[in-house]
């Protein structure tokens, strides 16, 4: 097998490379060329579905079950109050700074380097399937949702995103609701029309108020939220109209679709998903890879923010190095012994997992 201590240094290059290109959501074709160049030099054959990078394990079969490696190379615009240059990699008092560093090239690159640990392995119980992703940041439509339509299906998978190495099994789904309450104009000096802002009204405390019947045990109850109102076009007309926007973060409990149609059932106003494919995900506590995770210590809990976990058909856990709390700041880091970390840590949790389906 391949030497941690330099599997280590390798990993903590490719983050300093990766840090000094550009690699905003839809714009990571610099840094997926970075990655094959690296799997190359490791004489590790790799593919390219846009900007998504896949590799397997050298001796796959398809008579093994198949565990998906998955974290994301873009990133999204630096943060305004950075007072370092954001693609510079320096590196001070144990801490690599530069953006992506946290969210997620620590998480990334120390999956990359599991990936390498075990890559060349005869006797490997599973199949290893790599996919380094593009456009997480904006969940698009042409990152791991389009990657996974190009391999073999796979058992579950490990999403690597900062969490301190503890085990995120459950996040929260998000749907943007377009809302719309229809009333009739009129003069407002006269008792004329209905007033869209007074129908919207109604609805909107409903939004506020409304407990869903069903609460997840690790994400708690779905959560409504009105964001946004626009309405009328002058001080002396009653609108005809007021459109609303509602982020809704679901849970594990229910679909999106469900809690779609329970709100268009309960609520007069016009309601419009942008979107219904960013779904709640979980895995079950007794899962082979949460049983792992939970022998070598590590708590479990919901997690409130995205991933690409919502967009993967097949149970997957969420964990790795780094801080979600620095994720999107200025002057992003992760400590440089957070990426040793998580190297051993991901390596120790796939030698741990007993039994697949």
């Amino acid at each position: 097998m391949t030497n941690i201590n330099q599997l280590v240094s390798d990993s903590t290059k490719l983050l300093e490379a990766l840090i000094q290109i550009p690699s905003f959501s839809r714009e990571e074709d610099k840094t997926a060329d970075l990655i094959q160049q690296f799997l190359n030099d490791k004489h590790i054959p790799s593919e390219r579905i846009g900007n998504n990078v896949i590799a397997f394990n050298k001796h796959y079969t398809a008579n093994k079950p198949s565990i998906l490696l998955n974290s994301h190379h873009d990133t999204v615009k630096p943060n305004p109050g950075y007072t370092k240059d954001p693609f510079t990699a320096s590196i001070s008092d144990g801490k690599l700074y530069g953006l992506g560093s946290n969210d997620a090239g620590g998480c990334l690159v120390s999956l990359i380097a599991c990936f390498c640990y075990f890559y060349n392995e005869e006797e490997l119980p599973f199949n290893l399937c790599l996919i380094a992703s593009a456009e997480e940041e904006v969940s698009g439509k042409q990152g791991i949702e389009e990657a996974y339509k190009h391999i073999p299906a796979c058992s579950f998978a490990i999403v690597g995103e900062p969490t301190l190495l503890e085990l995120a099994i459950a996040e929260k789904g998000l749907m943007v609701l377009d809302c719309e309450a229809i009333g009739e104009s009129g003069h407002a000096a006269r008792n004329e029309g209905v007033n869209a802002i007074y129908q919207a009204m109604d609805d909107i405390q409903w939004f506020r108020t409304y407990q869903f019947p069903k609460q997840s045990e690790y994400l708690g109850p779905v959560k409504m939220s009105v964001t946004m109102i626009e309405s009328g076009s002058q001080h002396n007309v009653v609108p005809a109209s007021c459109k609303y926007v509602v982020d809704v973060r679901t849970t594990d409990v229910y679909s999106n679709l469900e809690v779609l149609e329970i709100i268009q059932s309960q609520v007069k106003s016009t309601i419009q998903a942008r979107s219904t494919r960013l779904n709640p995900s979980s895995i079950p506590l007794n899962h082979p890879v949460v049983q792992s995770g939970i022998n070598l210590g590590k708590k479990t809990y919901g997690s409130p923010t995205m991933s690409d976990q919502a967009l993967l058909p097949i149970p997957s856990i969420k964990v790795g190095p780094g801080d979600s709390a620095r994720s999107h700041t200025a002057d992003e880091f992760i400590y440089l012994e957070e990426i040793d970390a998580g190297i051993r840590f991901y390596i120790a949790l796939l030698i741990g997992i007993k039994e697949i389906d």
